[in-house]
Order: structure tokens, then C-alpha cells, then sequence
């Protein structure tokens, strides 16, 4: 998939409020120093240690963050300052008010200081021509405050792709409606929706479509004039009202349906004329897990984002003891939902889920984590390590 498809290549420039989760189209080189010229850590004295034996000073002056002592430090003198302010010229080390004792206009050093003490010199935080964000960075809140420290009021990102969702199902009602007999309220495209709006996507609902083959060909053409993807929710399974994969090859191309893992394993993956096509299961989880793993990280490089090495960002891992026996899936890497947490020995326990079923998202809220149970024959013996996934920012 990450082979099959190309990045957005359209910019536009974007102030600071607006950047949260953009990408960045350019780097990023500071155009200046951080800070921009010595300043003091401390409220305390600026002074110049001319002889460490001096130890009177005589106070000429106060130097205020934004309000710096115009004049310059001579040998025995010293300028009251504040956290923050400019080093007055002459000065070259800076006495914590602690350390010292006043008397009128003169004061004395009760701890000898170290010259060149607490200053922070400039662009010691970030000089001048450093480049600090390489092009494809996803931007975070810190990022947003580390650009306001330049000066930056706004930078260049690539625009936002734009994903068309809808789900098929009969037996779909909106939350809030009234449930007839087999019918089942619509978590799909919520969820779905709120990890396309944390990932900055500008999402088209296209709502729920009937199990009708017309409708069904229409909405997969009216959603693929209009987005960069498109994600449908349900249809990719083989019963009777299944319809993807009849509408993907007729309308565009199948590059491939099935994958070995649980739940999730009537995944499928094509190209609409205009658009990237994405086929997840109706089952709730199967859905959630199969977005999570697959797809997320194609519309993250669709977007433009640089992953490390140029591979996908690869997941935090963790080996946890499991808590009791755990079956396998003879032929599919399994995503058990499952609860850890530290063992009070250095290391994490993990108890799987008491639901497994594709279709509960129950656990998906009291677990906080995957277990990745790889395909075998013989089940996994409590107390045997097992890997685990913790749940991340895009699940939780």
C-alpha cells in the first residue's frame, strides 16, 4: 500500500492557532538566536569578576526583563536584575540574591561565586541558521510554542487530505433512533470520523448507504470525484449483500482483499479512478484494527508525514507476562484486547479480555492495549511473555 500511492504535493501557508497535527511542506531553519542576547537565570546581581577575591560591590542600576541597564558594569560594581533580563556590557556573571547581603547601595558576597554563572548565553537554546524541523514533521503542540519563540507567525504545510467515508449495512440506525427488529446502531463511522479529525483529514460523511447495489455504485462514484481516499465500512465480506469488491474492480482496480490477521481478515485495498480506495470490515473491531494498522500509516504518508528511515513509524512495544493460557489462531496473527500494567517486579503483566468478539468494542475501553498472539497451533501457557502494543494517542 505505502508503495502504491503518492503524497499530496499542495501547500498553503497556516498561522500559528491553526497548525495542531498539520504537516510541515518546508524545513524549518530559526532565524534568529534563542535566546537573543545573554540573559540572567537567576534574580540576583549582575557583575564582573574582575578579582574572585572582591566580594563588595557597589549597586548602579536595575536591569528588568524588557527593560535592560543601558549602561556598562565597571570593576566593583554590580546591577540589581531579574530572571529573564539582558546582561548589562561588562558583566560576566550573575549572583543569586540569596548569596549575597545588602546594605543600602553596596552589597557583599556571603558564598563565592563561579564566574560566569547563571547566564544563559545567547542562541545557546537554538542559533541562529539551526534547521529545527525537517520538512513532513507533524507538528505538536511544543512545536507551535517553539515557532512562536521565533517569530514565526506562520508556516507553510501541506494541505489537508481529504477522505470520503461511508458505511453500507440494512441494519444500520443513527444513534438516537429507534432500533427495529435486527437493527444495530452505527459506531463505525464515529469513530472512524474522530481518528480521520485527529489525524487533520477533512472528512465527507456520506452517511449510511442501503445494501443496493445501485446506490452502493453511486456512492462509490460520488465519493471518489470528491476526496484523496475513500473508506467504506462493511460490504467487503462474501455474503450475498457484499459489494465491494464487485463495485472496486468495476469501477477502478482490486489490488487486494484478505489479509492474515484477526479481526480483520476481509480487508481490502484498490484504486478508484480518482482516489485511494480503503474496503474495512463491518465488524466494529475488525474496523478499528484494521484503520489502526493498515490504513493510518498510508494516509499518513499520503499526507506527506516523514517516517523515520523513510520506513513507517513503527509502534511502541512492550513484553508483558501473561496472566493465563491465551488461544491461537491457526492461520492469523491475532489483536487480543488485553489489560497491563507493572508486575511490581520491573516488568508489565497482561490478562486478556474475557470479550474477543470482532463485533464488541466494550473492551476497547476497559483494555488498554493489544496482544499479539502470532498464528500457531499450541496455545500460550500463563505466565509465558508475550508482545504487547499499547494503546496510543490515535486510539485513546
Amino acid at each position: 500500500m505505502l508503495t502504491a500511492i503518492t503524497s499530496v504535493v499542495e501547500t498553503q501557508m497556516v498561522v500559528l492557532d491553526d497548525l495542531l497535527g498539520r504537516i510541515l511542506a518546508e524545513d524549518i531553519v530559526s532565524p534568529l538566536n534563542s535566546p537573543p542576547a545573554d540573559n540572567s537565570a537567576m534574580d540576583g546581581y549582575a557583575l564582573s569578576l574582575y578579582d574572585e577575591s572582591d566580594s563588595a560591590f557597589n549597586v548602579v542600576g536595575k536591569a528588568m526583563a524588557g527593560e535592560p541597564f543601558t549602561g556598562a558594569v565597571q570593576q566593583g560594581q554590580a546591577v540589581r536584575i531579574m530572571t529573564g533580563a539582558e546582561v548589562p556590557a561588562g558583566a560576566d556573571t550573575v549572583v543569586m540574591q540569596e548569596n549575597v547581603a545588602r546594605e543600602d547601595d553596596v552589597i557583599s558576597l556571603t558564598k563565592p561565586p563561579v564566574k560566569g554563572a547563571n547566564i544563559r548565553r545567547a542562541g545557546e537554546d537554538i542559533a541562529n541558521g539551526e534547521r529545527l524541523f525537517l520538512a513532513g514533521h507533524r507538528i505538536g503542540p511544543m512545536d507551535i510554542g517553539l515557532l512562536a519563540t521565533l517569530g514565526l507567525a506562520e508556516v507553510s504545510v501541506v494541505k489537508p487530505l481529504t477522505v470520503a467515508l461511508f458505511a453500507s449495512g440494512d441494519e444500520l440506525q443513527a444513534p438516537g433512533q429507534s432500533l427495529g427488529p435486527g437493527d444495530i446502531y452505527d459506531s463505525n463511522r464515529y469513530f472512524l470520523k474522530a481518528m480521520l479529525n485527529r489525524l487533520g483529514c477533512q472528512v465527507i460523511d456520506l452517511g449510511v448507504v442501503a445494501d443496493d447495489l445501485e446506490q452502493l455504485r453511486e456512492a462509490y462514484r460520488a465519493a471518489d470525484e470528491q476526496a484523496d481516499a475513500v473508506i467504506t465500512c462493511g460490504g467487503a465480506s462474501v455474503g450475498e449483500a457484499d459489494y465491494a469488491q464487485q463495485l472496486l474492480a468495476e469501477l477502478g482496480q482490486v489490488e487486494f482483499w484478505k489479509v492474515a490477521i484477526k479481526p480483520g481478515k476481509p480487508f481490502m485495498f484498490g484504486q478508484l479512478r480518482k482516489s485511494v480506495f480503503f474496503g474495512l470490515p463491518g465488524n466494529p473491531v475488525s474496523a478499528l484494527v484494521t484503520f489502526h494498522q493498515l490504513v493510518l500509516p498510508v494516509l499518513q504518508k499520503m499526507q506527506g508525514q516523514k517516517m523515520q528511515g523513510g520506513q513507517v513509524e513503527q509502534p511502541l512495544s512492550l513484553m508483558a507476562r501473561s496472566t493465563q493460557d491465551i488461544r491461537r489462531n491457526r492461520q492469523r496473527l491475532d489483536f487480543q484486547r488485553g489489560l497491563y500494567k507493572d508486575d511490581g517486579h520491573g516488568g508489565f503483566e497482561v490478562t486478556p479480555d474475557r470479550q474477543q468478539s470482532s463485533g464488541a468494542l466494550g473492551p476497547m475501553s476497559r483494555c488498554n492495549c493489544f496482544i499479539l498472539v502470532a498464528a500457531g497451533e499450541n496455545a500460550l501457557k500463563s505466565g509465558e511473555p508475550v508482545e504487547i502494543l499499547p494503546f496510543d494517542g490515535w486510539l485513546r
